[in-house]
């Protein structure tokens, strides 16, 4: 089945949609163009939503790092089943200093909160007190023996819970991100480059 929406030829783009490819490539600065960006220009609107807060919250410095950023979109994308963002953010990812093992590293921490967010939202919305002083059973050791640092698995595991809908992983992991040293300007920057990567997949998602 072929795809609803193809990447476009920026010389069929419309005149704003192919003025904003040319700020998407002097962001990347010589980098190949994501062939997504192709897709989003059929809809220009959405374009310059994505492009800009791409550019402020996931591709740029700011309270959090380009690299750290790097890994929570890379988390998002997996999250999404994105292919194509997931092999640019795994080659990002790459390029500003992880390794192979973090990159699966990364992908594990993620991978790892999806048994305890279903786990813990289960508790949550069951609406009975039936499961209460019963232990978890489930084995996490993945969250703590991993080389990526305390930091960083906090922002991915916050933002993947959020993604989850888990409120009570959400919370103590923000609370944790806290004890850490993370600042709320941090913590909600991992959930705007979060919001910002899966809204993106999503669209790519949804007209492929």
């Amino acid at each position: 089945m072929s795809a609803f929406l193809s990447p476009i030829d920026p010389e069929n783009a419309s005149e704003d949609a192919a003025k904003l490819l040319d700020r998407v490539r002097d962001m990347l600065d010589g980098e190949e163009l994501p062939e997504p960006f192709l897709v989003y220009a059929h809809v220009e609107p959405f374009l310059k939503d994505f492009y800009m807060n791409f550019k402020k919250f996931v591709y740029s410095d700011g309270a959090i790092d380009a690299k750290t950023r790097s890994a929570i979109a890379l988390a998002v994308a997996a999250h999404a089943k994105s292919k194509a963002w997931g092999e640019y953010f795994r080659s990002r990812c790459s390029k500003l200093g992880f390794s192979v093992q973090q990159i699966a590293e990364i992908l594990a921490i993620a991978s790892t909160n999806y048994m305890y967010n279903t786990f813990f939202k289960f508790r949550d919305i069951s609406g009975t007190d039936l499961f209460d002083g019963m232990g978890v059973g489930l084995r996490a050791h993945t969250f703590s023996n991993t080389s990526l640092g305390d930091e960083l698995v906090e922002l991915i595991n916050v933002a993947v819970s959020d993604l989850n809908a888990c409120q009570p992983c959400t919370a103590g992991h923000v609370e944790k991100a806290k004890k850490l040293g993370l600042s709320g300007e941090q913590i909600l920057e991992s959930i705007q480059c979060a919001a910002t990567v899966y809204a993106g997949a999503q669209f790519l998602n949804s007209v492929s």
